[in-house]
């Protein structure tokens, strides 16, 4: 191979190993290497700035030991190196040995000392070799500022082999200043999303510290209390309480204010998937492991690994991923689908549910052990109804968020309406009033919270409170419900009949599974409807029972 095949093969090589995305230390260690082998280079080194000192030092080199490296620090116009680095010329010395500015730095060559006091103070005097040993120091150039240096020594072959290596360093040394650039462009992108990624976290942790939690009933300052006392502990939880009553809330209350608070919560919703996918959800599975699976795949398992994992609705777990949460809660491992390798995490699990666990596990249906093993700290959370007193505090709260969301000023709230909102029974408890506040906030024309801003069913059950004469028989609300949808619904013209029956029947189901404890069959025989009717309109609106 000629000397342009041999340039045009190293400077390939040097283009893919720049291509791997390496360190900088990493690439500039393996193309030095290649000259190693390719030129005979017996020495090479990169000197980059030090910012923290000012100064530039060997941050990577070939045939230094770690010792060596250290001392090679220099000042620009220091020695050759600081030479080029200050003025931006390579340096090409046939023979260092008649090199008057040559510092020998790092000690490495041993034939070269450093001069006594009376030699003027630090440079390098001869120690004279059986042969010459040739210096080749070029500029590292990022944009218009010299950054640092690239230098090699081999054995002196002749002055145009001397001239045909500083050429090809130099284009090296050009690519090493992209890869530097690059690298710059990458840190800084990091560093920003590491400083971005550290606000979010504390935006987190301002935002759900406890006393950000709206609550000053006694049930919730019980609640409170219990959350404050276990969130630095690991203990597993088990949040109960009707839908809607903040048990993802409380969950990230706890998390952010524990030891875990700087890694992941990873939430799952045991729910809203099939067995199937659920257990790929959770634990991973491997490529092949079932029909789709092309890929592996963590589960969730292994992404809170060092953090939290809430389990939403855990008490509609499958009897067969029961068993697999029970051995994860237990042994702190699992296997991903299809695998046999036993995976090893680190996570607490908070888990909620909205069923009666204690009743699940009478009827066969939820495993007692595993229900032991949740039911390590046990926080119930109380429906909105029984804390009542709470209610203006979270009327103001939603107020103040979605007026700014939506640039709103809906800020006087009548006695009236903030009387029927206190007695209203909440069924679907803080979320129901959160979307009720949102939808008056959307429709409201200025600042005045008036009824005719209230859901159908809140006016309704506020006229029904009233107990004006005339108004409890059941053909006066009849005429007041239809006046009432006609309002609500006459943007919607062929569309109202069943619109507003919707309502009723919806209504109605759920009054009625309240009065029967929500047992489907009572409320079935109640109404005088067949329970696969009421099955199919609990299924339809989407309204919580039991079998």
């Amino acid at each position: 191979m000629d000397r342009a095949e041999q340039e045009l093969d190293i400077l390939e090589r040097i283009s893919q190993i720049l291509s791997d995305g390496l360190e900088l230390g990493q690439v500039f260690q393996r193309g030095m290497s290649l000259l190693s082998d390719r030129l005979n280079v017996q020495r090479a080194t990169l000197v980059l700035e030090d910012e923290a000192s000012q100064a530039f030092r060997i941050i990577a080199a070939v045939g230094l030991t770690t010792e060596e490296m250290a001392r090679g620090r220099y000042s620009a116009g220091e020695g050759v190196t600081g030479r080029v680095i200050a003025t931006g010329t390579a340096a090409i010395i046939p023979d260092v040995r008649l090199e008057p500015d040559f510092l020998n730095r790092t000690g490495s060559r041993p034939s070269l000392s450093t001069a006594n006091a009376g030699s003027g103070g630090g440079t390098a005097v001869l120690a004279r070799e059986a042969a010459p040993i040739s210096f080749i120091c070029v500029p590292v150039k990022n944009a218009d500022r010299i950054v640092g240096a690239i230098s090699v020594d081999k054995p002196f072959v002749d002055q145009p082999t001397l001239y045909a290596d500083a050429r090809l360093l130099t284009i090296i040394a050009g690519s090493i200043a992209q890869t530097i650039r690059i690298h710059q462009v990458v840190q800084m992108e990091k560093d920003q999303w590491l400083r971005e990624n550290e606000q979010l976290r504390d935006n987190l942790r301002s935002k759900y510290r406890f006393d950000n939690i709206i609550g000053s009933s006694p049930a919730m300052l019980d609640v409170l209390a219990v959350i404050g006392q276990v969130a630095s502990s690991r203990a597993t939880i088990l949040l109960l309480g009707e839908t809607g009553c903040g048990k993802e809330l409380v969950a990230k209350a706890i998390h952010y204010n524990s030891p875990r608070r700087d890694k992941p919560l990873i939430r799952v919703n045991c729910g809203a998937l099939s067995p199937q996918l659920l257990e790929s959800e959770l634990f991973g599975h491997v490529k092949g492991a079932f029909t789709g699976a092309i890929r592996d795949k963590i589960g969730r398992f292994e992404a809170a690994d060092g953090g939290t994992l809430f389990l939403d609705e855990v008490g509609t777990l499958d009897p067969s991923l029961q068993v697999k949460l029970l051995r994860v809660l237990q042994e702190r491992e699992f296997e991903r689908v299809g695998d046999h390798r036993t995976v090893k995490v680190d996570v607490r699990v908070i888990a909620a549910t909205n069923l009666n666990l204690e009743e699940e596990v009478r009827q066969g249906r939820f495993r007692e052990d595993l229900y032991y093993r949740l039911n390590v700290v046990t926080v119930s959370l109380p429906p909105l109804r029984n804390r009542r007193e709470d209610i203006p505090r979270l009327i103001d709260h939603f107020l103040d968020r979605f007026n700014r969301e939506n640039h709103r000023q809906l800020r006087k709230i009548s006695r009236d309406v903030l009387n029927t909102l206190l007695r209203y029974p909440w069924p679907g408890n803080v979320r129901e009033l959160e979307n009720a506040v949102e939808r008056a906030v959307v429709l409201c024309q200025g600042e005045e919270f008036s009824d005719d801003l209230l859901p159908l069913q809140i006016r309704l059950f506020a006229h029904q409170g009233r107990g004006d004469a005339g108004e409890q028989s059941v053909e006066a609300l009849a005429s007041r419900l239809a006046d009432l949808a006609m309002k609500e619904h006459e943007t919607r013209e062929g569309q109202i009949y069943d619109l507003v029956m919707q309502e009723v029947e919806h209504r109605l189901i759920r009054e009625a599974l309240d009065r029967n404890d929500g047992v489907k069959t009572r409320t079935a025989d109640f109404l005088g409807i067949n329970r696969n009717t009421l099955n199919k309109k609990v299924k339809d609106y989407g309204i919580e029972a039991v079998d």
